[in-house]
């Protein structure tokens, strides 16, 4: 038997004596140190916000997406290497549009999760298109379905992904989900919510928050634009 933490460490597929795969809870440590990404479920809607890291006067803002559209009705937040979050987006992306060319209605927000877990659970196996290791990144996946029901869920690299009314995820998350599960109130407008997360977003953020360094997404319902994901301009921030 091996003595040492380091024996087990090494593959993606070998549990340690306690039961535990340590490349996946290393994956889950590198997602604090990614930026911190917010959401927040309400009666009215869905937002997220992110927090946009500019390391360089000469790096151009518009230039980092943390927040992408995946559907018109979804949108998602990402936290750690964004470079594997891109492979996960791309897969949600397809995967939601052959929902719609075949069934001929919009793939709901936990489907959809539901098939990017099933890929970030693929890793080590021997097909070519898989991961030799985790997914290095953490989604907040937000939109509404078309029953009207707005829908907050979060995955790790583990490939769990649960429904949350509020969620923090990166750099920060601990101290930011304390604030949230003392704030956060189901009956909240999504005004509300929004406010919230840029409330909670400016506590952990360690620039000064402006319009620059920060994306905020938003999915309303009950208006014009029912169902439709958008992500925010700079003046209304």
């Amino acid at each position: 038997m091996f003595q040492s933490r380091a024996e087990y460490d090494r593959g993606v597929n070998v549990f340690s004596p306690e039961g535990r795969i340590f490349q996946v809870e290393y994956a889950i440590e590198a997602i604090k140190l990614g930026s911190t990404a917010i959401g927040v479920q309400t009666k009215e809607g869905v937002c997220l916000a992110v927090e946009r890291r500019i390391t360089s006067s000469l790096m151009i803002p518009s230039s980092i997406e943390k927040i992408v559209e995946v559907d018109e009705h979804i949108g998602c937040a990402m936290s750690g290497l964004i470079a594997d979050s891109r492979i996960l987006i791309d897969h949600a992306r397809v995967e939601a549009q052959n929902h719609w060319f075949t069934f001929n209605e919009k793939m709901s927000v936990e489907s959809v999760t539901q098939s990017v877990s099933n890929l970030a659970l693929s890793f080590g196996e021997t097909d070519r298109n898989s991961m030799s290791r985790p997914f290095g990144v953490a989604i907040l996946m937000a939109g509404v379905d078309e029953s009207g029901e707005s829908v907050l869920l979060h995955m790790d690299p583990s490939g769990t992904y649960l429904k949350y009314g509020a969620k923090a995820i990166g750099a920060g998350s601990e101290g930011a989900q304390a604030t949230l599960e003392e704030q956060y109130h189901k009956s909240m407008t999504l005004d509300e919510g929004i406010k919230l997360c840029l409330t909670v977003l400016k506590q952990v953020m360690e620039e000064k928050m402006s319009s620059t360094n920060i994306e905020v997404g938003v999915c309303r319902k009950n208006q014009e634009d029912a169902g439709k994901f958008h992500l925010m301009k700079k003046e209304p921030i």
